[in-house]
């Protein structure tokens, strides 16, 4: 969906596709028809943008022959769908039975990485709309945090450098401008915007920035106002904000809340989970840690990393970090200016889900209209043509 900034600027909603499971472009192209069609139906409207997840096998075949991209590119036409972004942190394999840290390999350190970052932005800019001329990558913020030794660190930083000159390589040949966000998470080398700031300050602004997961930046306890304008600070821009939300508990201590906890302690998905003490925020590497008496429950409320529905609230006394999305959406989109085109919405646990939806095309339309509520509610139009 497209939406008309006050300023001028196209906003682009849609949601990502990391939610189903396709590994090769077969599955891609069915999880079109099976899936974000009916989404588009769902919710009544000509066009619909999909973030796609493409399996580092998929993009190697899309990357190598003409007739596999215009044969994707000729499906999202046919079902009404449009792409303006793609999501390249995970390489592959993001349904295995379990994923936990795998999903951080191969990290910036890696060539693999780059090239992986790379391919993603060729393909992109042959899947942009005619009428589009910016389109977004999103990759994991440079690894998990241990081990990083520091040739690791410097390893990393000249494959950014080298990413950044791709990109302007692929601008100067296509017209089209790619930009990569890297995308703060906690328990890795970048995990909040001030470690962003730090990590990756002074990159090219035209080209590299960060995107911005809502469920991350409420799980690491950081006030979104003042987030942004760290980010501002900084030079990054927000190249795309993946709007989520978090799981929180507010009395960690609650049997009830413990007991609903444990339903969402499932064995594929890594659930960082955050508190704050006197000393600042604390926390650990998983939910089952946290269950198990490695986080203390009596300092204050427990955010989990677990990407809970927009529209739904999960299962009481739990709550989700909703407002603090509203929050980022208001500091991004209600001041004249627009500062982020890109919005996805990214609840990929559906399927991990206690009570997993009969009806996921449903679900997912659902979220998507809780998120254009917002925008238009801060004064944008939704914009059909």
């Amino acid at each position: 969906m497209r939406f008309l900034h006050p300023d001028g600027t196209t906003v682009h909603l849609g949601y990502c596709s990391n939610v189903h499971q396709a590994e090769d472009l077969q599955g891609v192209i069915a999880q079109l028809a099976d899936h974000a069609e009916p989404v588009r139906e769902h919710l009544g409207v000509d066009r619909l943008g999909i973030g796609l997840w493409l399996a580092r096998g998929v993009v190697t075949e899309l990357v190598d022959g003409e007739r596999a991209l215009g044969r994707l590119r000729t499906e999202l036409t046919a079902r009404g769908l449009e792409t303006v972004t793609l999501n390249a942190f995970p390489y592959a394999g993001f349904h295995r039975e379990v994923v936990k840290k795998d999903v951080y390999a191969p990290d910036w350190a890696d060539e693999a990485r780059l090239e992986y970052t790379l391919d993603c932005a060729r393909v992109l800019a042959a899947l942009l709309p005619d009428d589009t001329g910016l389109g977004s990558v999103s990759t994991l913020p440079l690894a998990w945090r241990t081990p990083w030794p520091r040739q690791c660190a410097e390893d990393a930083r000249r494959a950014v450098d080298r990413l950044a000159a791709g990109l302007a390589a692929l601008e100067s040949r296509t017209g089209r401008r790619v930009r990569v966000g890297f995308e703060p998470e906690p328990g890795c080398v970048v995990e909040t915007t001030a470690q962003a700031a730090r990590e990756l300050g002074g990159l090219d602004p035209d080209r590299l920035g960060v995107c911005l997961d809502a469920c991350h930046l409420a799980v690491q306890f950081e006030e979104p106002a003042a987030a942004l304008r760290r980010l501002a600070d900084a030079g990054l821009p927000v190249v795309k904000l993946q709007a989520s939300c978090a799981v929180e508990a507010r009395d960690p201590a609650d049997p009830a809340a413990r007991a609903a906890l444990r339903r969402l302690a499932e064995p594929r998905f890594l659930h960082q989970t955050r508190t704050t003490t006197a000393d600042g925020v604390r926390g650990v590497d998983d939910l089952p840690d946290a269950l198990n008496g490695e986080l203390p429950d009596d300092s204050g409320p427990w955010r989990v990393h677990f990407h809970a529905p927009l529209h739904t609230a999960p299962e009481p006394p739990l709550r989700t970090t909703a407002d603090q999305l509203a929050q980022v959406l208001t500091g991004l989109l209600a001041g004249p200016t627009a500062d982020c085109h890109h919005i996805e919405v990214e609840t990929y646990t559906w399927s991990v889900l206690p009570e997993p939806p009969v009806d996921l095309a449903a679900g997912i339309a659902a979220e998507l209209g809780w998120a254009r509520d917002r925008l238009t509610g801060l004064g944008l139009k939704e914009n059909p043509v």
